[in-house]
């Protein structure tokens, strides 16, 4: 057995060649049996490896998948940013009513805890931005370097589809096209066909980001995530791109 590392709902350890993930929480066991359900499905429309997990126990939960190759991106290229945007535009080009039926729900921003928990100049300008956004196509969203595995200067998988849901597709660029180098950032949103429009709502989604991590260090009472997350909130709401 060997750990592999661990996120916000799940531990990851590599077991006898699989790759076994047990939730950290609560919260995370409907997440992993959702993922055993919908992934079988998804993976083959996807052009990239992504992880299909099968339940192994129910009490407590675990699931089993085959290891996807790569190491999280350090570097970034023009040819991976195509990659990428082939990718996105597969899974944002999936059925929507065919992933409801499987279980995948939309997205619900807990708004009223960011009011109460982040109280900072320029939040409830960005919060009062959140009305009217589209939810209306399959995202991933929690795209980011972390979930995102390459090799040799090219993708190799994408991973960690818990947060799989029915939203707005500007929730999977965010990342991409604000933290990443312009060589990887502009391959992407010419291969995805980004427009004006829709970057306009990639940056609300960017600079709504960090909080998340506020609250998430609020809920595991670790003031030092809650701060972290804090201080991003203020970088980008500031200069609207993440401060590195």
């Amino acid at each position: 057995m060997t750990y592999l590392g661990e996120g916000w709902d799940s531990r990851a350890e590599l077991v006898d060649g699989w790759v076994e993930r047990r939730p950290r929480r609560p919260e995370a066991v409907p997440q992993l049996l959702r993922e055993s359900v919908v992934m079988p499905w998804l993976a083959p429309q996807l052009p990239l490896p992504v992880p299909v997990p099968v339940v192994i126990s129910e009490e407590p939960l675990a699931v089993r998948h085959e290891l996807v190759p790569g190491d999280e991106l350090t570097t970034f290229n023009a040819a991976q940013g195509r990659q990428l945007g082939e990718f996105l535009r597969a899974l944002h080009a999936v059925p929507i009513a065919q992933a409801e039926q499987r279980g995948v729900g939309r997205m619900t921003l807990p708004v009223q805890r960011f009011r109460d928990e982040v109280r900072v100049p320029g939040g409830e300008a960005l919060l009062a931005r959140i009305d009217g956004l589209p939810a209306d196509t399959l995202v991933h969203g929690d795209l980011g370097p972390e979930h995102v595995l390459g090799s040799d200067g090219v993708l190799t998988g994408v991973i960690d589809f818990g947060d799989l849901h029915v939203g707005d597709a500007a929730i999977d660029l965010a990342w991409a096209l604000n933290s990443t180098p312009p060589e990887f950032a502009d391959a992407l949103a010419e291969t995805y066909g980004v427009t004006g429009e829709l970057r306009e709502r990639v940056l609300i989604w960017h600079q709504l980001g960090p909080w998340h991590e506020v609250l998430y260090g609020n809920d595991i009472g670790d003031p030092q995530v809650a701060a972290e997350g804090l201080q991003g909130v203020r970088d980008r709401l500031r200069i609207g791109v993440s401060p590195g």
